[in-house]
């Protein structure tokens, strides 16, 4: 769950703050807000999160406690109680330190040049999570839209990746290729380039690391990585390196640059294969390009159409 205050504007009334002082919590205070729910400040390094959207089960506990006991630079969330008050689930974590990489490029404009700064700290989050092993809980994660665990019946990432890109074009593919060309081709040529990458040890996929998701410290040092959820999962350390290079800067008038040099950036750093990263990114947008809706107000689609278009593993016209 992103902590950002500027997601969503508080209640006139909220009861929750009263709530957490009658359970022995003065001074909580709402502190943001994100997709799934309202985060408060508890104090003494605590936080609540009143969870409106899809909760947490004792499987992301188990995932939460599997990538904290790896003791990473930086913090990652940790459950420490669930409870349910009125039919809400409330789940009581560490508080996270650090604030913000940067706002996401939907309401900040990003500039041409990528500094140092963000560089680096992009690249200590992948090698950090890469340390991670994959394990028995996070392969048994549901990923956003989907209906079942990633891995369900599958023995390799790539295969399960391929598995659900079938079944999300399945959900509304027809109004996916009306805005790209070719679509049938192109998903056959990545549905093939994903059953040819070659097996690797399975590590913790994070699957969203939006600058909001990074928080640091002064000299911009990754502190904490928060928001596991999305697409968490056990796979393939480069789909995390891919996926980060293209939902960096996603809205930004330099968006397609900034994909393009964090693609090449994490390629030469981390040793990805370009057309590894590439096949990567043309997956994600064929099984997320629905998962905020298909309609104007919302950007993710005309976003996703845009990353098949000008991929040169999905698309042969790509440029």
């Amino acid at each position: 769950m992103e902590i950002s205050p500027n997601s969503e504007a508080a209640p006139a009334v909220d009861p929750w703050p009263g709530y957490f002082t009658d359970l022995g919590h003065p001074g909580a205070r709402r502190i943001g807000a994100g997709v799934e729910g309202v985060v408060y400040r508890l104090g003494d390094g605590l936080v609540a999160k009143v969870w409106t959207g899809r909760p947490p089960t004792e499987l992301t506990r188990q995932v939460y406690a599997d990538i904290a006991s790896r003791r990473l630079p930086f913090a990652t969330p940790e459950i420490f109680e669930v409870q349910e008050h009125e039919g809400i689930v409330v789940t009581y974590e560490r508080e996270l330190p650090g604030v913000r990489m940067r706002g996401d490029s939907a309401h900040e404009e990003f500039e041409r040049e990528l500094s140092v700064r963000h560089r680096n700290g992009l690249l200590a989050v992948l090698r950090g999570l890469a340390s991670v092993p994959g394990t028995d809980a996070m392969r048994q994660l549901t990923v956003q839209g989907d209906d079942r665990p990633l891995w369900q019946g599958q023995g390799r990432f790539q295969d399960a990746l391929a598995a659900l890109v079938t079944r999300a074009v399945a959900r509304h593919g027809a109004k996916l290729a009306a805005h790209v060309l070719d679509f049938d081709a192109g998903l056959e040529r990545t549905l093939n380039a994903l059953a040819l990458l070659p097996d690797v040890p399975a590590t913790v996929i994070h699957g969203d690391l939006v600058p909001p998701n990074i928080h640091v410290d002064a000299a911009g040092q990754p502190v904490a990585v928060l928001d596991f959820g999305f697409f968490t999962t056990a796979g393939d350390p480069a789909f995390e390196a891919a996926i980060t290079a293209a939902i960096w800067d996603m809205y930004g008038p330099y968006a397609r640059e900034h994909t393009a040099e964090l693609t090449q950036l994490f390629a030469q750093e981390l040793g990805y294969a370009p057309a590894t990263l590439t096949a990567y990114q043309a997956a994600y947008a064929l099984t997320t390009y629905d998962l905020f809706g298909m309609g104007d107000n919302d950007g993710h689609f005309p976003w996703c159409a845009e990353q098949l278009r000008r991929n040169s593993v999905f698309g042969v016209h790509a440029s």
